[in-house]
């Protein structure tokens, strides 16, 4: 049985959160940024910042990984030729959260995720 992942959990269950953060990802390499709640931004970071390094790479193996967690071939193909060239010589921290204010509706905590810009 695998071990769950520490943090807060999203969703329902480890498959619809594999899911979901896919999404985030997808969301986020799209658009550059994109808000959403702490708790889902703190667990966006690692992923989005593994799958950039990822990209850094550059081969095919790499890709197939992404490829796993975004299945959007466009946004992947944004990601291997625009975003990591552009952190290719960054050692890392290529995500940045901010916090906002609440939602208005139930009040939860709001942070903005974005690609950090140099």
């Amino acid at each position: 049985m695998p071990t769950p992942s520490r943090g807060p959990r999203l969703g329902s269950g480890p498959a619809h959160e594999r899911l979901l953060l896919g999404t985030l990802a997808e969301q986020l390499f799209e658009h550059g940024k994109i808000k959403t709640t702490e708790a889902k931004a703190k667990r966006l970071r690692p992923l989005a910042e593994k799958l950039i390094t990822a990209a850094i790479a550059g081969d095919l193996s790499a890709r197939r990984r992404v490829m796993q967690t975004i299945q959007n071939k466009s946004v992947v193909h944004t990601l291997f030729t625009v975003i990591a060239p552009k952190f290719a010589t960054r050692p890392g921290g290529y995500t940045r959260i901010t916090k906002v204010g609440p939602r208005n509706g139930d009040n939860a905590p709001m942070a903005v995720i974005e690609l950090v810009q140099d």
